[in-house]
């Protein structure tokens, strides 16, 4: 969890103790939501059950970066699976005028690292990552944003949620946006409606985004169980996850890119790619 986050709940939790009893906070309701009013043990924040308690299943995607081409086949899919869905509809306006908004909850973003000639274009897809400690949880006032103990999946509750934006703002990632209709926070799902449905084919039971993605680039499964497809995958890859230094153990991972040389490069600038040159290289001297 974020350390300043743990820290001021600590401090509205001594403050709302009582006098007699402040060393001892109660813990967080049986169901892991809580609310802002609810006097809270740091060490809990984001545990639905306490600190002892360890998810034995956490579904999650990782994206291996080195094939996803920008395509946003996982954009479109993912919007046309939610907006027609339970977690629909998401509303868009404006969409060609000088102030758009929309709704989504997966963004792929593209941008060019290294510099001419030697430049380099990274997709990089993003979507709500299912912290095991979600800062978007123990903020919200109504107890609207939960993580699921049974899959460790974080939901938003539309009945509940108010639309004040707390969990947005204590997300380090960006992953939420409001539905500007229906004035409630969204996020991506997991297609939690999609993955159980018994009446879809076993291969049909998975993200839309993954079902969608032509180069494979997206995986789902069980990050908590070794020997499944995504835990191997970070295993012998080198899965990441983004920005570890906020503490809040995203669930998602990322497999790194692997730098490809250009064909008939001189070996500086092959070095610079990353791969040195080898004998018999086309541009080696050796």
């Amino acid at each position: 969890m974020i350390a300043w986050l743990k820290d001021l709940l600590r401090a509205d939790a001594v403050a709302a103790a009582p006098a007699a009893g402040r060393a001892a906070a109660p813990s967080r309701p049986a169901n892991g939501r809580g609310s802002a009013s609810t006097v809270v043990d740091a060490a809990t924040i984001g545990k639905p059950g306490g600190p002892s308690e360890t998810l034995a299943k956490q579904l999650a995607l990782v994206i291996d970066l080195n094939v996803c081409v920008g395509c946003h086949a996982c954009v479109t899919s993912c919007k046309e699976w939610n907006t027609s869905g339970s977690a629909g509809p998401l509303v868009d306006q404006n969409a060609y005028g000088a102030n758009p908004t929309g709704t989504f909850f997966n963004r792929v973003q593209s941008f060019e690292a290294g510099s001419f000639p030697n430049t380099d274009t990274i997709h990089f897809p993003k979507s709500c990552l299912h912290c095991e400690e979600p800062p978007c949880v123990p903020v919200c006032p109504t107890g609207a944003s939960y993580k699921r103990k049974e899959d460790g999946i974080v939901l938003v509750d539309y009945d509940k949620c108010i639309g004040c934006k707390y969990c947005a703002w204590a997300c380090p990632y960006g992953a939420r946006e409001i539905d500007e209709a229906r004035q409630v926070m969204t996020k991506c799902t997991l297609c939690v409606d999609r993955i159980y449905d018994e009446s879809m084919a076993p291969n049909d039971r998975r993200p839309a985004c993954v079902k969608a993605c032509p180069t494979g680039a997206r995986l789902f499964g069980d990050v908590k169980d070794p020997d499944s497809e995504v835990s191997r995958a970070i295993r012998e890859r080198g899965g990441y996850s983004l920005m570890p230094e906020w503490d809040t153990k995203p669930a998602n991972q990322y497999l790194p890119r692997r730098v490809t040389p250009i064909a008939g490069a001189p070996p500086q600038e092959r070095r610079d790619l990353g791969e040195p040159a080898k004998p018999g290289d086309a541009g080696s001297l050796a």
